[in-house]
């Protein structure tokens, strides 16, 4: 039976984890749950998975929980997610939104513990660290994103034979084929509406701009090993394709499903084996009937191209990309600022970073820090 820490339990992807989980009896305890504020959700959780520790944001939830469930060991804010992420457990499975991710991951492998990766921004931000730390500690890495995923998969069999090239899907998001001026008019309401998947607000905003691509071409970067020009982002509006890898002999391999979150949480939860899932099988003769595939306009989008920018750049530049990204995103839910404010405030806060090549956590934090003080300054004025 393996022992989960599940960090980010209330959210769209921990959700989908704990009914995977609920799904195979016998096979998984959860050891571990950690959320923000929803705290019913979480007492919820508790109820039905009976962790040892759980971990919140602030300090009065933690108490109002403690009260609830006497002999649940219950931490709050920093030193919580820590603790939870280096228990005593044999998968620390990461699905916190933001860089609050980073720290107890970092954490988690110095501990050596495996890690399942949902948050993006632990390697985007800190992937040099991140990999480098997990080399050193013997600590496997397994990607939960369904592209990351599906390269991953696309790898097994094949470790030892080069790496030509990684295609890296998109669906494109709501606004596919919009010209500048069109996203000028862009709404939330629009925004929120994605095509195939259902995710939480802030990546399907990030979806929409296709900073959630750009984000996943340095999370590829890291993950896999590959130079930037190594990858290449392909813009399949079915999502049935979830990418796939080129080798140097130019067979390509691709890994294909329905638009479905649990399937890669699943093959990260049971990895290097797979769940037994109910779920619907991919019909070639309807939905998987006409696959089309096409650039991305970059020129009409321009996260993707930041994406690269950074990892060309190197340092602590995609850390503050990151998190410039997550305070536009959010002026942008509070409908603060327009859809277009993003990449714009995000090119005038990538032209002004101040880099550095010294890549301590403490030294990523800080960038992270400042870039997100600079846009609120640039927003105001």
């Amino acid at each position: 039976m393996k022992r989960i820490a599940l960090l980010g339990s209330t959210g769209s992807i921990g959700t989908q984890a704990l009914d995977i989980i609920g799904r195979n009896p016998g096979r998984f305890s959860v050891e571990a749950l950690v959320c923000g504020s929803r705290i019913d959700d979480l007492a919820a959780q508790i109820e039905k998975f009976r962790p040892r520790l759980a971990a919140v944001a602030r300090e009065e939830d933690a108490k109002k929980l403690a009260e609830r469930f006497p002999g649940l060991d219950v931490y709050w804010g920093e030193e919580g997610l820590i603790t939870a992420a280096t228990c005593d457990c044999d998968i620390v499975f990461n699905s916190l939104m933001g860089m609050r991710g980073l720290a107890p991951t970092y954490a988690a492998v110095l501990e050596g513990k495996t890690i399942a990766l949902a948050n993006k921004e632990t390697l985007v931000a800190g992937g040099d660290l991140i990999m480098r730390t997990a080399a050193e500690k013997g600590v496997s890495i397994l990607p939960v994103d369904s592209e990351h995923s599906a390269i991953f998969q696309c790898i097994q069999g094949n470790e030892g034979n080069p790496v030509k090239r990684i295609i890296l899907t998109a669906s494109g998001g709501p606004f596919r084929g919009y010209s500048r001026q069109q996203l000028e008019e862009v709404t939330l309401e629009q925004a929120l509406k994605h095509p195939k998947w259902n995710m939480g607000r802030k990546i399907t905003i990030d979806s929409a701009t296709l900073m959630n691509k750009g984000l996943e071409v340095i999370e590829a970067k890291w993950l896999f090993g590959v130079r930037p020009d190594q990858i290449q982002v392909v813009v399949h509006p079915q999502s049935i394709v979830h990418s796939g890898v080129e080798f140097m002999d130019t067979s390509v391999i691709t890994q294909m499903g329905l638009p479905d979150m649990r399937i890669p949480i699943s093959y990260a939860l049971e990895y290097p084996g797979r769940c037994v899932n109910d779920f619907d099988s991919l019909d070639f003769f309807s939905t998987a009937s006409q696959l089309t595939f096409e650039k991305p306009d970059m020129d009409t989008f321009k996260c993707i191209g930041f994406a690269y920018r950074a990892l060309e750049e190197g340092g602590t530049l995609a850390a503050a990309m990151n998190g410039a990204n997550e305070v536009l995103v959010q002026q942008f839910l509070e409908k603060k600022i327009k859809f277009t404010d993003i990449q714009d405030t995000l090119e005038k806060i990538m032209d002004t970073h101040e880099n550095s090549h010294d890549m301590s956590i403490e030294n990523i934090l800080e960038a992270d820090r400042f870039a997100r003080e600079k846009t609120m300054d640039i927003l105001k004025k």
